[in-house]
């Protein structure tokens, strides 16, 4: 919603032109996508702590009025991954078109990484890492020795913004590269994929049944 909101006002439109109620019904379907499993803890990130909120407070109406039947999740966020910035600084995501797109061929995910934000500092010139939009993505695939290192030579000065950036291209080459090769085999061989999602949805299925059971049962809903 608020991405939406953020580009119609930038554009000088009204700020709810293409709001939908999928906006606000899609939160609740992450709701019951949780809920139906009986998570406990859900691993999120930051700007998913407000989904968990809602979904928490659906269990709880859920069970003040039909006895204790949903299981009430806590979100579990990680500090050092709590938001993944895109290459403008902002909140990595497809909705503010600032994402790299990993599993594309090297080329492709060359071009957003060059496109990063940068300021206008010279190499020479010391640079605060923590208000670098380049450092803020290195660090979440470098080691800590290489990011501890990265650091002192921002401080310091003598770092290019384009050689950081070619860096951090290699650096995600030698994250991804293999994954992404995993994952083409995958996309070219849509029956091994179908046999992964089938294997998964009969777990999913083994936990969401007696789960689905309750609800209906405590609703008063035959099966």
């Amino acid at each position: 919603y608020k991405a939406i909101v953020d580009d119609n006002i930038a554009a000088g439109r009204v700020e709810d032109k293409n709001i939908n109620i999928g906006l606000f019904t899609y939160p609740v379907l992450m709701a019951a996508d949780i809920l139906l499993f009986g998570s406990d803890v859900v691993p999120v990130g930051l700007d998913q702590q407000q989904h968990l909120e809602i979904t928490r407070d659906v269990a709880l109406t859920f069970n003040n009025t039909y006895g204790d039947v949903l299981t009430i999740p806590d979100a579990m966020i990680r500090e050092e991954v709590m938001t993944i910035p895109g290459i403008d600084g902002r909140k990595m995501s497809k909705s503010y078109n600032n994402v790299i797109p990993i599993f594309a061929p090297p080329n492709q995910v060359l071009k957003p990484v060059k496109r990063i934000v940068t300021d206008s500092k010279r190499p020479e010139d010391p640079k605060d890492p923590e208000d670098c939009h380049i450092f803020a993505i290195y660090r979440h695939f470098a080691d800590a020795d290489a990011v501890a290192a990265k650091r002192e030579l921002y401080l310091e000065g003598g770092l290019a913004y384009g050689a950081m950036k070619q860096e951090l291209f290699e650096l995600l080459e030698a994250t991804f590269a293999d994954k992404r090769d995993r994952y083409n085999v995958l996309m070219n061989n849509t029956d091994e994929l179908d046999k992964i999602l089938e294997e998964g949805s009969e777990k999913a299925r083994a936990i969401a049944t007696p789960i689905m059971a309750k609800v209906r049962k405590a609703v008063g809903v035959s099966a």
